[in-house]
């Protein structure tokens, strides 16, 4: 994904702004959000909002007050108010929208504790922020280091400094719990910061790194998923899949979040579907549920006495079945209500380059001079013989 900000190399590829999806132009950035009232103006004696969106590494977003009511821009670069010195981060979202994010977020437009904003931030400013972004990669390394030599079981898995560089904060995974006490002091030793420990789940660890998932495409923690739902194997149970733990984890080695968005779905199919639980009451015998096929309104029943041979059986039929059961009525049998068992047709190939094979190089060339010989031979003559 490029932005007006990543140019071309020699070789006429992109070389890239290598800002991670944190140009500052927010062109190429995680979790944007698509301003459409900005070409909207305010009606005639209404201010406009006070409160800012302002995005720093990977997904972390915070609301500040423009309380100097300084002019700003989506892609400005601004030093924010911070526990202790200032940070610097890009603004994501300005005006009105901005209260229908703190209003989904959860936060109170009217909270006089919310930070400030100081100002834009100047060309020093972006140079400090810079330079402490590009230490980032060594500092994380060298924490790492330090842990294993403490045998802390516990996986740093990213290091965020503050815009001044005074601060860098650690976002660690763990099992159990980590008594770092003297880990941070060996890295305070070490690097000069004051530090922070945060934990965060395997879910925030695969949002904040990104990566491919299975389906070729980027991980929707890291690109447009917000929130974290809490998916269980009941959704993959309820959709008829594998439960093969391979296929249905994910790179946070969690199940996937994708199992949830056609749940919904197939929970309103299934309200008219009868129950696998249900036997049907024959003349024959007892039949039971063996499977059921939501897309065709299908499912198979076998007897209890013969569980190989199962029966195709439409939605509709066994409902009628059940209807009747519950009357205290019989059916004779199965196969009377049995779907015939139509094979499905396979499409076979077909070749449309012609009629060539596409196996005709592989094939080896017949010698002509064995012909020749053939012919030069002499015929027997029948003294011979």
């Amino acid at each position: 994904m490029g932005c007006s900000s990543c140019s071309t190399g020699k070789d006429g590829q992109p070389r890239g702004c290598k800002n991670n999806g944190t140009c500052g132009t927010d062109g190429c950035n995680k979790l944007t959000v698509f301003d459409w009232l900005s070409n909207m103006s305010l009606p005639n004696g209404q201010k406009p909002f006070d409160c800012v969106e302002v995005r720093f590494k990977n997904s972390r977003k915070e609301f500040f007050r423009n309380v100097d009511n300084v002019p700003l821009a989506i892609g400005d670069v601004v030093a924010t108010q911070a526990k202790s010195g200032h940070d610097v981060g890009i603004v994501t979202l300005v005006g009105e929208l901005v209260k229908v994010q703190m209003k989904r977020k959860k936060v109170a437009a009217d909270d006089n504790t919310l930070p400030k904003i100081y100002r834009k931030a100047s060309q020093r400013d972006i140079d400090i922020w810079q330079k402490s972004r590009d230490k980032e990669a060594e500092v994380q390394k060298r924490s790492r280091e330090i842990a294993i030599s403490l045998k802390l079981q516990m996986k740093l898995s990213d290091v965020e400094f503050q815009g001044d560089g005074s601060k860098a904060t650690f976002y660690y995974t763990a099992e159990e719990r980590v008594d770092f006490r003297q880990l941070i002091k060996d890295m305070a030793k070490a690097f000069g910061i004051r530090i922070e420990m945060r934990q965060i789940g395997y879910r925030q660890e695969a949002q904040r790194l990104g990566g491919i998932g299975s389906c070729g495409r980027e991980l929707c923690c890291s690109t447009w998923l917000t929130d974290f739902r809490s998916v269980s194997t009941a959704s993959a149970r309820y959709q008829q899949l594998a439960l093969n733990p391979q296929k249905l984890a994910g790179q946070c080695g969690k199940l996937k979040c994708c199992l949830n968005y056609e749940l919904d779905m197939y929970l309103e199919a299934l309200k008219d579907f009868p129950s696998q639980d249900s036997k049907l009451q024959t003349k024959k015998g007892v039949a039971f549920c063996q499977k059921a096929d939501i897309f065709k309104k299908t499912l198979w029943f076998s007897y209890r006495d013969d569980p190989a041979t199962w029966h195709a059986l439409d939605k509709d039929n066994v409902l009628e079945i059940i209807a009747l059961n519950k009357k205290g009525q019989k059916i004779d049998n199965l196969e009377d209500y049995a779907q015939d068992n139509v094979s499905e047709e396979k499409m076979a190939f077909e070749n449309v380059v012609g009629q060539d094979s596409l196996t005709r190089f592989d094939r080896p060339k017949k010698k002509k001079r064995n012909k020749k010989r053939r012919k030069n031979r002499p015929k027997a003559s029948s003294n011979a013989q």
